[in-house]
């Protein structure tokens, strides 16, 4: 990055995951439709009277700000920019999506398409429609936008019907491109699933 590009303000992204840093910070990474996947330190984030704090939640759409040129970035400010209300079934699917970009994606690799199909998935899943629609369209995008074998038409998400024969099909080609490291959300689901 040169020193033009060295600070990034408001721009909509998603928080995927957060990781504890030295005493008070966090290591959070984000998902936004400019700038892809990014890593970066939440300074203070973790003190009990930090702006960031309330802030940074996961599944919530918010307006990032950050400076620097390193591959972790410092964020600067953070702001919320609405609310996807998630509980139950579709927190996990929501979770389950968040671990797959974290997997799947590279660093500063933007994908706007793949940015739109997260919002909408995340708003089918708030909205309470069937997860499992949003679930299919969401994998079919991200395996077809980041290059990994879905080259035929876009098929009906909607119809319950196909709906089993599609997700075998996408999660065989999403096993393929994980190499053998399964999805912690995966295991998870299937611990609750025995009790």
């Amino acid at each position: 990055m040169s020193r033009r590009q060295a600070r990034v303000q408001d721009v909509a992204g998603y928080m995927l995951h957060a990781t504890p840093w030295r005493e008070t910070s966090l290591v959070v990474q984000v998902f936004t439709r400019e700038h892809g996947c990014l890593a970066l330190v939440a300074k203070g984030a973790k003190r009990p009277y930090s702006v960031l704090r309330p802030v940074l939640s996961a599944f919530q759409p918010l307006l990032l700000s950050w400076s620097g040129s390193g591959e972790v970035k410092t964020l600067t400010r953070a702001e919320c920019a609405g609310l996807h209300a998630l509980s139950g079934s579709p927190l996990m699917s929501a979770w389950y999506m968040n671990e797959l970009l974290l997997r799947l994606l590279a660093r500063e690799d933007p994908h706007p398409v793949l940015f739109d199909a997260y919002v909408d998935a995340l708003s089918q899943l708030a909205s309470g429609q069937r997860a499992a629609a949003a679930l299919r369209r969401f994998e079919w995008i991200l395996l077809r936008e980041t290059g990994y074998g879905v080259d035929e038409a876009e098929p009906d998400f909607l119809d319950a019907k196909a709906e089993p024969a599609l997700r075998a099909g996408l999660r065989e080609r999403l096993a393929e491109q994980l190499a053998g490291r399964p999805l912690s959300t995966r295991r998870i689901l299937m611990d609750l699933q025995r009790l």
